[in-house]
């Protein structure tokens, strides 16, 4: 009940049918107050210099864009072309904790991923010269980081947080969705018209790029995953292959992924990087679909150049 609940939201958000787009246009007077409020958040909103560079990686509508693995693709670059020190500080949805957890020390994990939540967790292991922290309170993952030594922090889902002096990146799909309210009539978190606000505005398959290969590929093969919009991995799975889906976020058990091999005559697990990380140690062959983004060099360019001038306009 409970998944079918959380699918049934997602369809109304983005794919929404004839009853969905009659609730969504009842609900609008809500939207416009939603709306209102998040505007008037921004326009009262001091942010604090926390001293240090802060890159955000952000997107305006709700679950996932590819955030994460552009923060990786971004840290990788930043590591290689400045030698910077950095940390990536977020939230760590999903996770079974609370509070400030440091989740790897370059490279050096120091948590589990229950603790952590997946997002970090991959994040952790994909970035073995990176330092990744976990924090509801954002401002104080910025200041464990410059604690902790790094030079330069960036915040994995971070627009929102007004409150903080940063380099906003938004992540925008190169098409979007024909319901374009804000919550609770449609998909986005605040106004579209806030795409211009960004300091700057990467659209997929302009600005960066995403290549996916299978690893561990098998004969028999069923895509198992728990991210938000899964449909997004469409085009990059062979069209025979089954699929099941978990709401975002899911904490899988080894013995209904064993079930679901059985139930599908199967012989591995077809999954993402993101799911991988909650499988391991599991007694499941797993095949992996494995994504790379390549960014654009104007993109790194520009966060160069806000690092590089950061000491003359802090």
């Amino acid at each position: 009940m409970k998944h079918r609940l959380y699918f049934w939201v997602e369809r109304y958000l983005f794919y929404p049918n004839g009853f969905q787009r009659l609730l969504s246009f009842l609900l609008l007077p809500f939207s416009l107050l939603y709306c209102g409020v998040m505007i008037l958040r921004r326009k009262l909103a001091k942010p604090k210099n926390y001293g240090i560079p802060v890159i955000s990686v952000g997107n305006l509508i709700v679950g996932g864009s590819g955030k994460t693995p552009f923060t990786i693709a971004l840290a990788k670059r930043l590591h290689e072309e400045e030698d910077s020190n950095i940390a990536i500080v977020l939230r760590g949805y999903g996770r079974n904790s609370s509070g400030l957890i440091v989740v790897s020390q370059n490279g050096v994990i120091m948590s589990d991923v229950d603790k952590s939540g997946d997002e970090a967790m991959l994040l952790a292991k994909s970035l073995p010269h990176a330092t990744v922290i976990v924090s509801e309170d954002r401002g104080r993952g910025i200041e464990k980081a410059k604690a902790m030594g790094a030079d330069v922090v960036i915040l994995d889902d971070g627009f929102s947080k007004t409150n903080i002096m940063k380099f906003d990146i938004l992540l925008k799909p190169s098409f979007l969705f024909k319901n374009r309210f804000c919550l609770p009539s449609g998909p986005f978190r605040e106004p579209p018209s806030l795409y211009r606000k960004a300091d700057l505005t990467a659209v997929e398959n302009v600005d960066f790029t995403r290549h996916v290969e299978i690893i561990d590929r098998t004969e028999r093969m069923v895509l198992v995953t728990a991210i938000s919009k899964p449909q997004r991995l469409e085009k990059f799975v062979p069209p025979f292959i089954e699929r099941v889906y978990f709401p975002d976020h899911y904490r899988f058990q080894e013995r209904e992924l064993a079930k679901i091999l059985r139930e599908h005559h199967a012989d591995s697990i077809l999954t993402t990087q993101k799911d991988a990380v909650k499988m391991e140690g599991f007694r499941i062959d797993l095949s992996i679909l494995a994504l790379e983004i390549v960014l654009s060099d104007h993109i790194v360019e520009r966060v160069k150049k806000y690092i590089n001038n950061f000491g003359k306009i802090s």
